[in-house]
């Protein structure tokens, strides 16, 4: 057995993915990492190892309430949510969000999105190239919809969104900071739950109140921490996404040109933009194993935290061939950009469906979209858990 390496092992430039995963993959599935906070962990790279992470009971996530826990970002993990229950109290809080995402809730929030991305497109098109599409589109597409959504006020964006930029920080700013900010957010939701009990409303934010209320569903912590979470969620890697898409397809000019050629491809040349683009700075999806299991050909002992790498699982040769070429026709796409087994996302077709909205629109409205500035002095978003950019900018 190896010693634990320190983790992570650089820093992350732009969309490159580490490439010590692709050795990892190969020679050593199962590794220890050790990280700057709470100790070490082993690490899981492979597509095959990731999924039985994610799936098998034997990895909870309840397990890393209020415990120092191996992470990177300094804040412990202390509210029941989505993010940290095992079922069957994941499944009770998951049912109450579910609704909010049928096929007929879809298609409304759909509409939505349509009509604020052509509203943000025409600013785009007034204003003249060169145009900053994270300011213009990234993210204020995914904001407007998660606040028609919840029943969040989007006049306080500015004020929700330096919050959650803190609180999802890792080294961006100190401890202290990121503590505060979390806490700011569930003051803030707490602060709109009374409100939605003196005005009731018809938003996903009323539904939970009225679970809380009436039904009894959850708890009044559930309710405002599974806000926070939906809040945060439904923000940050779909703005990004964004971003780091146009700037992916940019980069390749003849998926591009294929793309704009066949628009019936849009489908799969989201989820391969899902799979190709690496979403996350470090690895992840923190569970602790509750009995001896063996993983990747290792046996994982009781207690021990095990870490998992989406973007490096999707990068996995035995499963994806040509792994590291973007190609939009690509298929089958099993990839775990939005997780895998009982903690799937959500709201993973909501996220696509903006993703489609977004691209859609932009490259009907500019079909000479092109970038306005050298990708090499492209400002990256340094010291959060998603990569992203500051500024794309583009002509056309």
């Amino acid at each position: 057995m190896r010693p634990a390496r320190p983790y992570p092992f650089r820093e992350p430039t732009a969309l490159e993915l580490e490439p010590e995963y692709a050795r990892l993959r190969a020679d050593e599935p199962l590794s220890r990492i050790s990280l700057p906070y709470g100790g070490e962990a082993w690490l899981a790279v492979r597509h095959e190892d990731v999924r039985v992470v994610l799936s098998d009971p034997r990895f909870s996530r309840a397990a890393l309430l209020d415990r120092d826990v191996p992470r990177t970002s300094p804040r412990r993990l202390t509210d029941p949510t989505l993010h940290t229950m095992d079922p069957p109290e994941h499944n009770r809080l998951r049912r109450l969000v579910s609704a909010a995402f049928s096929p007929r809730q879809l298609d409304r929030l759909a509409d939505h999105a349509t009509r604020v991305t052509e509203e943000l497109l025409d600013r785009v098109e007034a204003e003249g190239p060169p145009a900053d599409l994270v300011a213009g589109l990234a993210i204020p597409l995914p904001v407007a919809v998660t606040c028609h959504l919840l029943g969040v006020p989007l006049a306080d964006r500015d004020r929700f969104a330096e919050w959650i930029d803190v609180a999802l920080a890792t080294t961006a700013f100190p401890p202290a900071a990121i503590h505060e900010a979390f806490a700011a957010l569930k003051r803030y939701l707490a602060d709109l739950v009374a409100l939605r009990r003196a005005e009731p409303a018809d938003d996903l934010l009323g539904t939970l109140v009225v679970a809380r209320d009436q039904d009894g569903g959850l708890s009044e912590d559930e309710l405002v921490v599974l806000g926070v979470t939906l809040l945060y969620a439904g923000l940050e890697t779909t703005s990004n996404h964004i971003g780091n898409f146009v700037h992916t397809l940019l980069a390749h000019p003849d998926q591009l040109a294929a793309l704009r050629a066949d628009p019936g491809l849009l489908d799969r040349a989201v989820d391969e933009l899902l799979r190709l683009t690496p979403t996350v700075t470090s690895a992840g999806f923190t569970r602790i194993a509750t009995e001896d299991v063996e993983l990747g050909g290792v046996l994982v002992r009781a207690g021990d935290a095990v870490m998992v790498h989406l973007d490096a699982a999707n990068r996995d040769e035995r499963v994806f061939e040509r792994p590291d070429d973007l190609d939009l026709t690509r298929r089958p796409n099993p990839h775990l950009a939005f997780g895998h087994g009982p903690h799937y996302c959500v709201a993973a077709q909501l996220a696509k469906a903006e993703l489609r909205i977004a691209l859609t629109a932009l490259l009907h409205r500019f079909p000479t979209l092109r970038a306005a500035e050298d990708p090499t002095t492209l400002p990256w978003r340094q010291g959060r858990m998603v990569r992203g950019l500051d500024r794309l900018l583009v002509t056309w």
